[in-house]
């Protein structure tokens, strides 16, 4: 997969301890996700929907650029980062990550990135 060139489906570009679909309709979806310590989804963009990151166990640490920035998110805690913006989510903790990505309003696409 080159950079920059986007696909339908990124379930088989990273690799997590969980990945579920809760809801999906033209336009919209919800997914679950859980990562490991060590795991993470890299860095990459949306062309047209937002992702609206919701912590459901640990801690989440989300690095963004334009402009640069690092998130971090506990149980509860929710962020959106607005369509076409690069980032990188990361396990900030020791035990499993879980959130729910609230994904739309739109086509979805993910559009992987070199290395930031």
């Amino acid at each position: 997969m080159k950079p920059g060139q986007p696909v339908k489906d990124a379930s088989h570009l990273y690799e997590v301890e969980r990945r579920a679909q809760h809801a999906a309709r033209p336009g919209f979806r919800i997914m679950e996700l859980q990562l490991s310590p060590t795991q993470k989804v890299p860095w990459h963009t949306h062309s047209n929907i937002s992702d609206t990151f919701y912590v459901l166990e640990g801690q989440m640490r989300l690095f963004l650029q334009e402009p640069k920035e690092e998130v971090n998110l506990k149980v509860g805690e929710v962020y959106a980062v607005r369509p076409t913006r690069p980032h990188l989510v990361t396990n900030a903790g020791t035990t499993s990550l879980t959130f729910l990505i609230l994904q739309g309003v739109g086509e979805y696409d993910y559009v992987p990135l070199a290395s930031k």
